[in-house]
């Protein structure tokens, strides 16, 4: 027996919401008739029951608004259905891969994109496969509870840092409409802050002098760390550095972008103290690439290896062996002492300690300015300070 329709309106105009009430109950449903172009159409609107009849009749509203616009509610239906499998298609994971891929073209340093790739590998577990547009607040919140509750306090915040680049590259792009994220300020365990460890008294610095001279290990071990304390150059700077970045007769130790923080070439000037340093390191390790390489990686005649800098460990482990605690001092540390005392000398202004540090200059126009202006401070200063660490030295304590 062929379905019968029954009609929501008991005189059923040209188009009209129809029910098929004596089809199977798998495949009733309700549909819109209407004209458009000339020609008889219908629109589905959905299985009944499921799609109630309310329901029915606000879908056919929609349609009828498209059909006053001029738009065949099949043509948009089938518009609408192409968009939202485009849209699933956009996953956080698409977008996250795009933005690591951008980093990589924009030239930032292989440290940079191993950190922020391992932070994406750790929201893609729970937002990998899931459409950008999707995701709320609360699914990102869950993704960074995980973490959270391993006691990873500051990988959570980095994540969520993380996670807001991939959305703001997505609204960027036109694929996202909006960050989840910003919604979550306060709502993770904010971490505690700990300083490195430094010593900032004139006496204490002195007698952590006094037992570098002492120190009896490595000799690229311990002229790093003295040149840490003369230079107060990041650890990381000072341990990869390569002979050719030092000008010996000009007395400037150059380091290239690549291995600064803020990726711009750095200058140094080199006090009369460093240069002997490292031309007496230069005897020993002048015929390898590196100035600090690790033990046993110096060349010897006809044996050219592949090698490695000292490690920040090795540094630390060295302090160590002194006598100086993981929260009295550490390799890092001696750009805390060096700033403070410059600071408290109250000789050098604050622009040309910090330009020495090689702290940015948030202003582009002062920091042009500054790495001009302050060069030949910077070079007075620096003889200055050696001269000071060689008083420090002379300094007891008076218990």
């Amino acid at each position: 027996m062929p379905a019968t329709i029954k009609s929501t309106n008991l005189n059923p105009p040209r188009q009209s919401v129809l029910i098929l009430i004596d089809a199977p109950l798998s495949s009733r449903s309700s549909r819109y008739t209407y004209r458009f172009d000339g020609k008889q159409k219908r629109l589905a609107l959905g299985p009944y029951p499921d799609v109630t009849l309310k329901e029915a009749r606000d879908h056919r509203e929609n349609a009828k608004r498209a059909l006053r616009a001029g738009v065949d509610p099949s043509d948009q239906r089938r518009t609408e259905r192409e968009a939202g499998r485009a849209s699933r298609a956009i996953t956080f994971r698409l977008v996250g891969d795009e933005l690591l891929e951008k980093k990589k073209r924009e030239g930032k340093a292989h440290r940079t994109i191993e950190k922020v790739r391992w932070l994406l590998d750790l929201a893609y577990v729970d937002l990998g496969d899931r459409p950008l547009r999707d995701l709320s607040a609360a699914d990102v919140l869950s993704a960074l509870r995980t973490i959270e509750s391993r006691g990873h306090l500051e990988t959570a915040k980095r994540m969520r840092s993380t996670i807001s680049e991939v959305f703001r590259y997505g609204i960027a792009t036109a694929r996202a409409d909006n960050d989840p994220t910003l919604a979550l300020r306060g709502a993770l365990v904010a971490p505690t802050v700990t300083h490195r460890a430094a010593i900032v008294d004139r006496k204490g610095f002195g007698g952590l002098l006094r037992a570098l001279d002492g120190f009896e290990g490595q000799p690229s071990t311990k002229a790093a760390l003295l040149l840490s304390a003369l230079l107060f150059q990041r650890p990381g700077e000072l341990r990869a550095a390569a002979w050719d970045e030092f000008d010996l007769d000009e007395a400037v130790w150059t380091i290239p972008a690549e291995r600064m923080k803020m990726r711009k070439p750095h200058a140094v000037p080199l006090p009369r103290q460093a240069l002997a340093i490292l031309r007496d390191l230069k005897a020993i390790t002048g015929r390898g690439k590196l100035a600090f390489p690790g033990i046993g990686q110096t060349p010897r005649e006809g044996r050219p290896i592949v090698q490695r800098p000292i490690s920040e460990n090795t540094m630390n482990a060295a302090l160590r062996r002194l006598g100086y605690a993981q929260d009295e001092m550490s390799a890092h540390g001696f750009r805390a002492s060096a700033s403070t005392i410059l600071n408290e000398s109250g000789l050098w202004s604050p622009d040309a300690i910090e330009a020495a540090l090689a702290h940015q200059e948030r202003d582009a126009v002062r920091r042009a300015y500054a790495r001009g202006k302050f060069w030949d401070e910077r070079v007075r200063m620096g003889q200055w300070w050696a001269d000071e660490c060689d008083a420090m030295r002379m300094l007891r304590s008076s218990s």
